[in-house]
């Protein structure tokens, strides 16, 4: 089971969304639709019955949309990079390219798809949503890599401290190891010498890249893409939220910032099914309790569920 999964924040077309991506990659299914209930209205502003998230997985890597309203812009600042391999597949450069022009119907090129000297193959697209990918044609003697690696661009008052990340997230996370790591050797004019032109790490089992910025980009993270955390436990809601936590007096519903800037959700198993029980008076409570939440507590939202 997927222990970090992408949340995307969408304004208010999410099930558009996961309809597009999967006529686009094919290789998509759709999982559990939660609702908005009639608690919370004056937070959230989105009537009972609105579909609050939808889980979905392209290739096997699970995703959560959510329809959240203008309140977030997506942004590059979180992208994925989508790996098509060469050495497993005659025809990675094809569909490489027949995605990319999938992706780019209503969507922005942010590098042309192009020859690099990193990637014979490569261009980084922002699609019609605003979710931004990076398609590349991997070197086959390059390390091995799944096809979809989520990739954090640390700018502004954040680059600089890509490197620094990486370290500090695999410090936090079990199954983790730094991986490749590429730094500037001398300045640029935008990035100091010794600041991260590419790595990658692994945290649960998953891969993650990192890349400093510069200052010039204009945006950086914000909750438009999170990282949810799947917590077993109280114990591990605890844990992850006092090791993530930049700023103990900020946060929401499980909702923080970690001393980089990256939004993390710390949730817990189970709460999606109690959201979206049958029951809707007991729905209706465990949104309540959980509103009225910093950090997520499990046995609060269980005694909601149950009207003790």
């Amino acid at each position: 089971m997927q222990k970090i999964i992408p949340h995307l924040w969408f304004d208010k077309n999410a099930e558009e969304a996961v309809r597009f991506y999967a006529s686009v990659f094919g290789d998509v299914e759709v999982g559990a639709t939660t609702r908005y209930t009639e608690a919370g209205f004056e937070t959230h502003n989105m009537p009972a019955g609105t579909v609050l998230t939808i889980e979905f997985s392209i290739g096997g890597y699970d995703f959560i949309a959510l329809n959240g309203g203008p309140v977030f812009k997506l942004n590059p600042s979180i992208s994925f990079f989508l790996n098509f391999d060469p050495s497993k597949d005659k025809d990675a450069a094809k569909k490489l390219d027949a995605l990319w022009q999938k992706l780019s119907e209503g969507g922005k090129a942010l590098m042309p798809l192009d020859k690099y000297f990193f990637s014979e193959r490569y261009g980084w697209i922002q699609d019609r949503f605003g979710v931004s990918w990076q398609l590349t044609l991997t070197n086959p003697a390059g390390d091995e890599r799944p096809f979809i690696v989520p990739s954090l661009l640390f700018t502004g008052e954040a680059s600089g401290k890509a490197e620094e990340a990486m370290k500090h997230y695999v410090s936090v996370f079990e199954g983790s190891k730094v991986g490749q790591v590429a730094l500037y050797p001398e300045d640029t004019g935008v990035q100091k010498k010794g600041d991260l032109m590419f790595g990658d790490f692994m945290i649960e089992g998953q891969w993650f890249a990192a890349m400093d910025g510069g200052d010039v980009h204009g945006f950086g993270f914000n909750e438009a893409v999170s990282l949810l955390v799947a917590c077993e436990d109280q114990n591990e809601i605890d844990r992850f939220w006092e090791k993530l936590n930049g700023d103990p007096s900020e946060g929401q519903c499980g909702w923080l910032h970690d001393r980089f800037g990256v939004s993390w959700q710390i949730a817990a198993q189970g709460m999606a099914q109690m959201l979206n029980s049958a029951d809707r008076a007991a729905a209706d409570r465990v949104m309540n309790a959980m509103l009225q939440m910093k950090k997520i507590d499990m046995a609060a939202l269980k005694s909601a569920y149950q009207g003790r």
